[in-house]
């Protein structure tokens, strides 16, 4: 497979250092949560989406990134969470983003029929979303990218190809030694096709300003201002 690279270096980021990138994470809060694509807000403002299977770290990530120990839930029992949650950043009163946290899938316990149902929501998500500006697939480093990992990846492969930005996480970095992190570093890289691909530990707190800034960098690209307010439709 051939994921084309369309994410730029997150050191090509507009004006903003990871202090700040961290900042505007932490204005994260909750906005919606969803059992069905059509019950989604249409939304204005750039939209990055977190997927993974339900053991990758997905919530701990995104709790970690937004410094918000319970914005994602982050369930003993992975696969429970069964819907799209939004949430909203930007400043009080702004939103310039929002981020959507997907159900983690591959989970064994779940029942086969939630599975499939559950399939084709994400894949119509990831397939039809309008405002969907980028990804962020979270793999663990010690299983690599996984058949379910590649089909997601195929899947979003037309719209990479038409722009949209693509990240590969790998966390759960602390339990690798440096050796092994630049191992599986490199060979996912080959393996995403040359998309962006980041070691990340929210023990560590390895890497984690790095991908603030590239997430602020995907929802504000340059040329494009900062809105003053940003309505959202919730009909």
């Amino acid at each position: 497979m051939t994921m084309p690279s369309t994410s730029p270096a997150v050191a090509d980021a507009p004006n903003i250092d990871g202090k700040s990138a961290m900042g505007w994470m932490h204005t994260a809060r909750f906005l919606t949560t969803a059992a069905q694509l059509h019950q989604l807000p249409v939304i204005n403002v750039p939209e990055f989406a977190f997927v993974g299977r339900s053991n990758a770290g997905k919530s701990t990530s995104i709790n970690t990134l937004t410094q918000q120990n319970q914005l994602a839930f982050a369930s003993k029992k992975p696969g429970r969470t069964q819907h799209i949650n939004l949430f909203a950043l930007g400043k009080k009163g702004v939103t310039d983003a929002v981020l959507a946290d997907l159900p983690g899938y591959g989970y064994a316990a779940v029942s086969r029929e939630d599975k499939q149902r559950w399939q084709q929501v994400m894949v119509n998500y990831l397939v039809s979303r309008p405002s969907l500006t980028g990804i962020v697939l979270l793999c663990d480093p010690r299983l690599g990218l996984t058949e379910l990992d590649e089909a997601l990846l195929d899947i979003i492969r037309p719209r990479v190809e038409q722009g949209l930005k693509f990240l590969v996480l790998l966390t759960k970095a602390d339990k690798l030694t440096r050796a092994e992190q630049a191992k599986i570093l490199s060979i996912t890289k080959l393996n995403a096709g040359g998309g962006e691909v980041m070691m990340f530990s929210a023990l560590k707190k390895q890497n984690v300003d790095k991908v603030a800034q590239l997430l602020w960098q995907w929802s504000h690209p340059e040329g494009v201002a900062d809105p003053e307010t940003v309505p959202l439709s919730l009909e």
